[in-house]
């Protein structure tokens, strides 16, 4: 459980700066990547996101079982977000395997990157730091972040797949 609460922590800093499996299909396009030294893409383009993510950096990249992972980004949203907002969030093991699947509060959320709701329109700032277990199974990881307003509109959605080697 705490490799996944690392992983929810990676994504909703990531969502923090702008905001997983519901249905939603991983995309691997050059194009969807997230800007920043990171492996997030979004779900789809993001023309109509009311997150607009600038740049999310990992330090280290790829991350490191037993290291600190850093996680600094960037972002802008197009309107202030209320109370009510939620993410849907997902970790999948080897792709077959759901270790991690829930509903959260945004707004709770981003209290562990000192923000609180209403989230102001315009720029914001994230970074925070998650300490990753000395032991992780070796395999890979898929998130899946897929946030919304209070309204049942669409934030962002960002995706990440993470290989840890034996």
């Amino acid at each position: 459980m705490k490799l996944a609460s690392c992983f929810v922590s990676l994504v909703l800093s990531s969502l923090a700066t702008a905001s997983i499996f519901g249905g939603q299909t991983i995309l691997e396009d050059p194009a969807l990547s997230v800007p920043g030294d990171n492996p997030l893409t979004f779900c789809k383009a993001t023309k109509d996101d009311k997150l607009v993510i600038e740049y999310v950096d990992l330090i280290p990249n790829p991350p490191e079982a037993g290291k600190v992972l850093k996680i600094e980004a960037a972002g802008n949203f197009t309107e202030e977000i209320a109370e009510g907002a939620y993410v849907l969030l997902s970790v999948k093991y080897n792709r077959l395997i759901t270790l991690f699947s829930s509903k959260e509060n945004l707004c709770d959320q981003m209290k562990n990157v000192d923000k609180e709701c209403p989230l102001e329109k315009g720029k914001i700032n994230i970074t925070k730091e998650v300490e990753l277990p000395a032991r992780i199974p070796p395999g890979t990881y898929d998130v899946l972040a897929d946030a919304y307003d209070k309204e049942d509109q669409k934030l962002t959605c960002l995706t990440a797949k993470v290989t840890f080697k034996a």
